[in-house]
C-alpha cells in the first residue's frame, strides 16, 4: 500500500483544491476547480500505467472518500447543496472508473498518448455529463426538491452566443472543453512521470 501513497496523497490534494477554488469564479462560466479538478484523471492514468487497475481503483476510491467528506463539511458550513454533494460523489466515482476501463483497453495499442487521451477523453465527458445534469437539471428536482436550481435554468444562449439553452449547458459545456485542454496539456507531465518512475523501477 505504501508505493500507492504518492497517488493517494495527490489524489486528496487535489479534491480537497478542488472542493475550494470550485467558489472562485474565472470568468463568465468557469471556476478555478476547473482548473484543479481535471489533473485527477492525469494521476488516475499514471498509476494505472506503473501500477494496474487495481491500484488506481484504490487510489480513486481514497479520492471518492476525500470528496464525500469534503461535500459534508461544505454542506454543513452551508457552501453546498445536497444535489451538488450527490452529483460531485457520482460523477467522480464512476467517470475516474470509466477512465480506468479505457486506460485498460488501450494500455497496449497503438502510440502510448492514447490511453491517457481517450480514457480523459471519455471520462471527462461521463463526469461533467453527470455532474451538471444530477446537481442542476430541472428535470432531476426530485432528487432534493428543497434545492432552488431555478437560476441554473435560466434561458441563455450557450456560451453567450449559440442557442438558447439553460444555464448549466453552458457551464457543463465551459467545463468540458476545459477538461479537454488540459487532458492534452497533462501528455507531457504524464509521459515525462512514466519515464522517470519507470527508470527508477528494479528490474527482475
Amino acid at each position: 500500500m505504501t508505493r500507492f501513497l504518492p497517488g493517494v496523497i495527490a489524489m486528496a490534494i487535489i479534491v480537497v483544491a478542488s472542493n475550494i477554488l470550485v467558489q472562485y469564479h474565472l470568468g463568465a462560466w468557469l471556476t478555478w476547480g476547473a482548473i484543479s479538478y481535471p489533473f485527477a484523471f492525469l494521476v488516475t492514468d499514471v498509476m494505472n500505467r506503473v501500477y494496474g487497475a487495481s491500484a488506481a481503483r484504490r487510489v480513486v476510491l481514497a479520492g471518492f472518500v476525500v470528496g464525500v467528506a469534503c461535500s459534508l463539511v461544505a454542506a454543513g458550513m452551508d457552501k453546498t447543496t445536497l444535489r451538488i454533494a450527490i452529483a460531485s460523489g457520482a460523477a467522480f466515482l464512476l467517470a475516474q472508473l470509466l477512465d480506468i476501463t479505457v486506460f485498460n483497453a488501450l494500455r497496449n495499442n497503438g502510440g502510448w498518448w492514447k490511453a491517457p487521451l481517450l480514457s480523459s477523453f471519455f471520462g471527462s465527458a461521463l463526469d461533467t455529463a453527470l455532474f451538471f445534469s444530477i446537481a442542476f437539471a430541472s428535470q432531476l428536482s426530485f432528487i432534493s426538491p428543497a434545492d432552488d436550481v431555478a437560476w441554473a435554468n435560466e434561458s441563455l444562449p450557450l456560451l453567450g452566443f449559440g442557442p438558447n439553452a439553460p444555464l448549466w449547458a453552458s457551464l457543463a459545456t465551459a467545463d468540458w472543453v476545459m477538461k479537454m485542454v488540459l487532458a492534452l496539456l497533462a501528455l507531457v507531465p504524464f509521459r515525462i512521470i512514466i519515464r522517470n518512475i519507470l527508470r527508477q523501477r528494479p528490474a527482475f
